[in-house]
Order: C-alpha cells, then sequence, then structure tokens
C-alpha cells in the first residue's frame, strides 16, 4: 500500500480514503487498458485518466524508437505540434526519467538547471505552449524502458505540481506502460499475420503457375516442395501437339520474397513464350534479356528447357547454367548433359547453344540443387550418386506417384530440407 503526503496535515479517514481512492483508479485502469488492444486507444486513454487524475493541463507520451535512438511523441493532450518533432533520448527530464529509471519532478522550471529550462524553453516556442511544471515517468513494462508520460503544469494558481503527484504518477504508469506494451505487442502481431497472408498469398499464386501433373499416358511430371511459404524454384511443362512436349525447370539464387517474386516473373515469361516458341536456344535468349531489364544486382536464374519429340526419339535441350540433368538409360547407367550457358540475368544478348540427344527406353531427371545438396543427420549431403540410388529405387513406379513416393523416403530417412526441392522427370518409350 502506498500513501501520498499533502503539505497540509491529512486526517487518517481521509488519507485512507484517498488511498482507497487511487487503489481503486489503478484497479480501473488495469481492466479498461486489458479490454483495448488498439494501441492509439490505450495511448489516449492513459492520458485521460491521468490527465483527470493529477489534474495537469497537458500531458502526452513519448515512445523509444530504437532504430533511431530517438523519443518519438505518439500521443499528446492540450500540446500541439509535438508529432513534428523527434528529441534525443538525453533531452530534458526525459532522458533523466529514462537514464534513472524513476519518476522525476520539475517543481518549477524557470527555476532549474540550466540544461532543463533551457529545454522546454525551446519546446514551449514549437509549441505555443508555456511550460511551469514538469512530472515525467518511464514507461518499464517486462523490465524494459519503452518511453515516458510526460504531464505539464498543473491546474492550481501556481501550475507547480508536489511530491505527492510524483508518488502518484510513478504508480499510474506501471499499469499504463503493461497495457502499451500488451498493445504494442498486438499491433505488431496484426503486421506480422497480415504480412504472413500475404505470403501465402504468394505461395499460392507460385503453385497455380506450376503445371498439374496429368492422370495416365502423359511422359512428363513434377513435383515442388518449398523449403518455407514461397518457393524460389519452378517448372512447366506442355503438350505441343504431333507428338511433342515442351517442358523448363528454373532455381532463382536466394531465398525469401524477392527471390520468389523474380521467380514468379520468370515463369510467367516462360509460360508466355513457350507457347510460340519452339526452340529451346532462342526462348532462353528471350527469357534472359526480359529479365536482364529489371533484376536486382547479384540476383540470377539457372534454367533448363527442352522439347522431347516421342515421334523421333529424342530431345532438344539447352541449359542456363542449371544443374546437369541426369539420364537412366535402359541398361541401367547414368549419364548427363552438361553443356551450359551462362545463368539468366547476368548478360543481356547472350546465345545459348542447344543440342539434340537420342532418348528412347530412358529417362531423364531435371532437378534444383535442393535435392542433391540435402543433408541427413550427420551432416552429409546427398549429391548425385544418392539421387541416382533413389531414381534406381523407384523407377518402375508411375510416373505420376514416383517423384512424391522418393522425395517422402528421403525426408523419411532423416534428410533435412533447408533449401526448395524440385524434381521433373521425362520418360521416352
Amino acid at each position: 500500500m502506498f500513501l501520498f503526503k499533502s503539505k497540509k496535515p491529512i486526517e487518517p479517514k481521509k488519507e485512507a480514503e484517498q488511498v482507497n481512492v487511487d487503489l481503486e483508479l489503478v484497479t480501473k485502469m488495469n481492466q479498461d487498458f486489458a479490454l483495448s488492444l488498439d494501441l492509439n486507444d490505450t495511448l489516449m486513454n492513459a492520458l485521460r485518466v491521468i490527465i483527470a487524475r493529477l489534474n495537469a493541463e497537458a500531458a502526452n507520451i513519448f515512445l523509444i524508437n530504437e532504430q533511431k535512438k530517438k523519443f518519438e511523441c505518439i500521443a499528446s493532450l492540450h500540446q500541439d505540434y509535438l508529432d513534428e518533432y523527434e528529441l534525443d533520448l538525453k533531452d530534458g527530464v526525459m532522458g533523466k526519467a529514462v537514464q534513472q529509471r524513476k519518476c522525476i519532478r520539475v517543481g518549477n522550471v524557470r527555476k532549474d538547471v540550466r540544461e532543463i529550462a533551457e529545454f522546454y524553453f525551446d519546446l514551449d516556442n514549437k509549441t505555443n505552449f508555456t511550460t511551469y511544471s514538469v512530472l515525467c515517468s518511464p514507461l518499464i513494462a517486462a523490465n524494459e524502458c519503452i518511453g515516458v508520460i510526460h504531464c505539464l503544469n498543473k491546474k492550481t494558481e501556481d501550475k507547480l505540481f508536489i511530491e505527492d503527484d510524483r508518488k502518484l504518477l510513478e504508480t499510474l504508469s506501471a499499469p499504463a506502460a503493461l497495457a502499451i506494451r500488451n498493445a504494442k505487442m498486438a499491433k505488431e502481431m496484426v503486421e506480422k499475420n497480415k504480412i504472413q497472408k500475404e505470403v501465402e498469398i504468394v505461395g499460392e499464386i507460385q503453385r497455380s503457375l506450376l503445371s498439374k501433373n496429368k492422370e495416365k499416358d502423359f511422359p512428363i511430371s513434377g513435383i515442388n516442395i518449398p523449403a518455407k511459404v514461397v518457393s524460389g524454384d519452378f517448372y512447366n511443362f506442355s503438350d505441343l501437339g504431333n507428338g511433342k512436349y515442351g517442358f523448363g525447370v528454373a532455381d532463382v539464387s536466394g531465398k525469401g520474397i524477392k527471390s520468389s517474386l523474380l521467380m514468379s516473373k520468370a515463369s510467367s515469361l516462360y509460360r508466355c513464350l513457350s507457347k510460340t516458341n519452339f526452340s529451346a536456344s532462342d526462348l532462353l535468349f528471350q527469357l534472359n534479356n526480359e529479365i536482364c531489364e529489371t533484376i536486382s544486382r547479384g540476383m540470377f536464374v539457372t534454367m533448363l528447357i527442352g522439347i522431347y519429340d516421342s515421334n523421333k526419339k529424342e530431345l532438344l535441350l539447352s541449359s542456363a547454367g542449371h544443374e546437369p540433368p541426369l539420364i537412366l538409360s535402359a541398361d541401367g547407367t547414368f549419364s548427363n548433359f552438361s553443356e551450359a550457358g551462362p545463368p539468366l540475368g547476368i548478360m543481356p544478348k547472350t546465345k545459348y547453344p542447344e543440342h539434340t540427344i537420342p532418348f528412347e527406353n530412358s529417362s531423364m531427371y531435371i532437378f534444383t540443387d535442393g535435392i542433391t545438396e540435402i543433408k541427413n543427420p550427420n551432416g552429409e549431403m546427398l549429391g548425385s550418386e544418392g539421387f541416382e540410388n533413389y531414381i534406381k529405387k523407384y523407377q518402375s513406379t508411375a510416373i505420376n506417384d514416383r517423384l512424391k513416393t522418393m522425395i517422402d523416403d528421403i525426408l523419411s530417412a532423416g534428410h533435412i530440407q533447408k533449401d526448395d526441392l524440385t524434381i521433373v522427370a521425362i520418360d521416352g518409350k
């Protein structure tokens, strides 16, 4: 229990009544603040309660901007223009209150030390306000000082706060600090959830850009399992008619939203251009020029595109720095296609070579480095040889189910996914 002394002796009964009133006020503040998680409402409610109880002319709340190392006024009653200013953390009574972590009273600003007086003279000139007396209490919640409550001028003839007022503000600032902290956390959570929702929408859009596996009698299937909500990998395949099938697999450098947006651009360009351009090298040439125009410095896209001609039993391939695909022949041996130009987005007007290779009774697996670089609990990467073992293990499985079964096995064996996992398989009959 706390007692507030006044200049005149108070009868014990009246003093006890005042203490009970203040205890009820603190309890009501806690209850009212608990009902509001809106930061602006919480701030203004705190100021109204405190001004009324202290009989103050004005009050404001400054929160500490940790990045700028400044006080920022985010709520004020009866003192204008404060939202236009940022104050140094060492300035005025506010700086001392934070440093000393206690409520400070300046009985008469004009009789106080020079630096305090000069601070308020300057602030008064900017806000058209005359400061006589000041109370300033730090807002401390969870042992962290998040700002200050700043009260100005008591509504009495001399306009001066007394020691009882200082003690009362120190008490009232505790529930106010907790309420402000909770409201800030709620606001940050709302923003975080909003961003998360937007990221999920981006992820849904990305998934809609991936080709859907066909039910049967289609020689190509694909799978993409993002490490997070969004992915930097992409694949697409389509029936071009006359026994020809187009396909493309890409991997954007880096991770996160920036990479996923570049992936969305690259995939949209591919889907559009591949409908009319059936030359693998020309298509990469077009894609590279488009991406070079807007790509951020240091980013790039690796990509392999091709056409499978089931009538001629051959593949037309062109690669822009992508992982060499693995080709499994009917005799159980592996080979790969390693010819490649530079990744997309590095140098405009680059000409990419294309090659035609025989493809009969074989399967080709195009993948991103998330597959070969995935590690087991001992930190050992799967590598190309490890991936080949899984290919052989599930080669007889129907192409529609093969890739999912393969990745499920890789993950269930204890390999830890930290990158996007993407595979496209093509079966040549």
